[in-house]
C-alpha cells in the first residue's frame, strides 16, 4: 500500500488497483486525508470490506452490510432498521474486529441495553429488547452468509427479552361506540376511526387510502399501498406483507358513510388521498375520545384487535379472519388463540364423546 501527497492542496490521498466481488479489476482514488496515516488506515479498511476479510472492524462491516441491504428493503424499513444500529449497536462494537466479537461479548452488550432507559426514564420493554437483538443477529447471519464467519454469536448468548407484549388491549364493540360519539364532531377522525375499527386495517393502509381505493357499488375498499411520513416528506410504499393486499368488504353503513365522507371533499381526484392527517393527530383525537367516553385508552393499533376480536365473537374462522386483515390463517390463531373459548370447548366435548363411544362399543 502507498499514500501520495498532494502538494496543491496540502493533503494526502490514495490510488490503488483491487477486484470487486465479481472479479473484475477496478482503480480506487480517494482523496482529502490530512496524513499519511490516515490514508493509509482507509485503503486497508476499504480492500477488507472489499475481500470479506474478517480482520475488519464491525463498523467497516455495516458500511459492507449496508451496501448489500438497503437497495432491497423498503425506505421506511431500512431507516427503522438504520436507526437501532446507529443508536444501539455500534457505539459498542464499532471498533471491534468482526473476529474477535465472542458470545461474551454480546452478553455484556446484553446486560447494556437491559440498563438502558427511554427518554421519559422507563427501561424498555421486552419487546423492544427483542426487536434490538434481533438486528444484532441480522448482522451476524450476514456475515455467516456471505462473509465467511464461522458462527452467530448471538445465537450462542441467548435470547435478549421477548417476542410478544404481555398484554393484547382492545375495545368492546359496546366500548367502541362510546368512543367515537366523542369525536363525531372533528369528520375526519370519526371516518378515520370507522374505517380502522369496522375493516381492521393498519393505520398506514389507512393513511393511503384514495377515492380509488372505495368501491362504492361493490361495498369493498381495496388495500393495494401504505402511507409513510419519511423524512419530511409523504412516502407510498406497498403494504406491509404480500398477502396484505386484499379486498376489503364493508358493511352497507360505512360505504354509505364513506360517499357522504368523499362527497365533502372538495376537488378531491380519484388518486388523492382521503386522509391528509398525521399519525400523531390520531393519537391525539384517541387520547380525547377515550377521556370523554370514559373508556381505557388503548392504542391505534389496537383497534385492529378490537376488529379481530369482534370478529371471532361473531363465530368466524380464522382463515376468513386472516384473509380480510391481511394476515396467515396460522397467525391468527397463534396470536388470538385466547379468545377462542367456544372452539377450545366443543373440541373437548367432541374428544369425550369420541371416547364414550369407542368404550360402549368395546363393551358390546
Amino acid at each position: 500500500m502507498a499514500a501520495y501527497k498532494d502538494e496543491e492542496r496540502g493533503t494526502w490521498y490514495v490510488s490503488f488497483h483491487y477486484y470487486d466481488w465479481t472479479g473484475k479489476n477496478k482503480r480506487k482514488l480517494k482523496r482529502g486525508f490530512k496524513t499519511r496515516r490516515e490514508a493509509l488506515e482507509w485503503e486497508q479498511h476499504f480492500r477488507m470490506k472489499e475481500e470479506a476479510n474478517l480482520e475488519m472492524t464491525f463498523d467497516d462491516f455495516v458500511e459492507a452490510y449496508t451496501r448489500d441491504m438497503k437497495p432491497k428493503l423498503k425506505e421506511n424499513t431500512w431507516n427503522t432498521k438504520e436507526a437501532v444500529i446507529n443508536s444501539k449497536i455500534l457505539p459498542y462494537f464499532k471498533d471491534k474486529k468482526m473476529k474477535d466479537i465472542k458470545p461474551t461479548d454480546i452478553i455484556q452488550w446484553q446486560n447494556q441495553m437491559i440498563k438502558l432507559k427511554n427518554p421519559q426514564g422507563a427501561l424498555f420493554k421486552p419487546t423492544y429488547l427483542k426487536t434490538i437483538q434481533s438486528e444484532l443477529s441480522a448482522l451476524f447471519n450476514h456475515a455467516v452468509r456471505f462473509y465467511e464467519l464461522k458462527e452467530n454469536p448471538v445465537v450462542k448468548a441467548g435470547p435478549l427479552g421477548k417476542g410478544k407484549a404481555d398484554e393484547m388491549l382492545f375495545w368492546t364493540k359496546e366500548e367502541y361506540l362510546k368512543f367515537i360519539e366523542q369525536v363525531k364532531d372533528k369528520p375526519v377522525s370519526y371516518y378515520a376511526f370507522q374505517i380502522l375499527y369496522w375493516c381492521g386495517l393498519r393505520m398506514g393502509e389507512l393513511l393511503a387510502l384514495t377515492p380509488a381505493d372505495i368501491d362504492i357499488p361493490k361495498s369493498m375498499i381495496h388495500i393495494t399501498k401504505s402511507y409513510q411520513r419519511i423524512r419530511g416528506k409523504d412516502v407510498i410504499t406497498d403494504p406491509k406483507t404480500p398477502k396484505s393486499k386484499r379486498d376489503v368488504v364493508i358493511p352497507d353503513f360505512l360505504r354509505d358513510e364513506l360517499q357522504d365522507y368523499m362527497n365533502r371533499l372538495y376537488g378531491i381526484t380519484k388518486k388523492d388521498r382521503l386522509f391528509h392527517i398525521t399519525k400523531t393527530y390520531l393519537h391525539h383525537e384517541m387520547d380525547r375520545g377515550a377521556k370523554k367516553a370514559g373508556v381505557q385508552r388503548i392504542r391505534i393499533h389496537d383497534l385492529r384487535h378490537s376488529h379481530v376480536s369482534l370478529l371471532i365473537n361473531m363465530g368466524f374462522t380464522a382463515v376468513a379472519i386472516g384473509s380480510r386483515v391481511g394476515h396467515e390463517s396460522s397467525d391468527i390463531t397463534f396470536r388470538y388463540a385466547h379468545m377462542f373459548p367456544s372452539e377450545q370447548k366443543q373440541m373437548a366435548t367432541m374428544l369425550n364423546d369420541a371416547f364414550v363411544i369407542s368404550d360402549k362399543e368395546g363393551e358390546e
